[in-house]
């Protein structure tokens, strides 16, 4: 992953850093409660069967992610 993608689209077992959250309103808010806030970084750990939800670590804890919230969430790579 060379440029900023959505979270919804990384690979597993990478290293990504948040670049922007689209979403507004209550989604947002709710987005940035859990603690994804540009600049984290997290890893994709698991992805469900069918590809929903994702599955990521962030600082000590692991959190899923409907896709549809994993498309408002922008991610690069982590150097």
């Amino acid at each position: 992953m060379e440029a900023c993608n959505t979270l919804r689209r990384a690979q597993v077992n990478k290293k990504l850093r948040i670049c922007s959250i689209g979403a507004e309103g209550e989604l947002g808010r709710r987005i940035r409660d859990m603690g994804l806030i540009p600049g984290a970084e997290v890893t994709v750990v698991g992805k469900a069967p069918l590809k929903d939800p994702v599955a990521l670590r962030l600082r000590d804890f692991t959190l899923t992610l409907r896709n549809s919230e994993a498309d408002h969430i922008v991610v690069e790579a982590a150097e």
